[in-house]
């Protein structure tokens, strides 16, 4: 049966450009890369990239890729430096400040940074947000 979620696999219309955003841009950890299959992980879920049959990757808005992050305000101010596109500007929630980024082929990124309150609340990982 299923156990737990190995892997997020994201099908992009440029490897390269992908993975120096994932890598580059938002400073995440290289764990194998070749032609066809780029990994990223600190621990637990991988985050992999596969390139798509077409080169133009299809926008599909109903899901995220969620992160929590620390000092979300700090986050956002680089990424916005580095130009990266904002789909949802950083806003304040019950839950704690949230906002939601695109990588190269629009697929949306969801940052939270909980408020102490609700974290103590939480199960130990993210249950993501949704944009709307």
């Amino acid at each position: 049966m299923f156990s737990r979620v190995g892997a997020v696999i994201l099908l992009v219309s440029n490897m390269n450009k992908s993975t120096k955003f994932y890598r580059d841009i938002l400073g995440m950890e290289l764990k194998q890369q070749a032609n066809d299959w780029t990994e990223f992980s600190k621990q637990g879920t991988v985050l992999a990239l596969h390139p798509a049959k077409r080169k133009k990757v299809k926008k599909n808005n109903s899901m995220l890729v969620g992160f929590n992050v620390s000092d979300i305000e700090t986050v956002c101010k680089d990424l916005k430096k580095k130009k990266v596109k904002f789909y949802k500007k950083l806003t304040k929630e019950g839950f704690g400040k949230h906002a939601i980024i695109q990588d190269p082929d629009g697929h949306l990124i969801s940052l939270v940074e909980m408020s102490s309150a609700e974290e103590l609340m939480q199960v130990p990982y993210y249950h993501g947000f949704a944009p709307v």
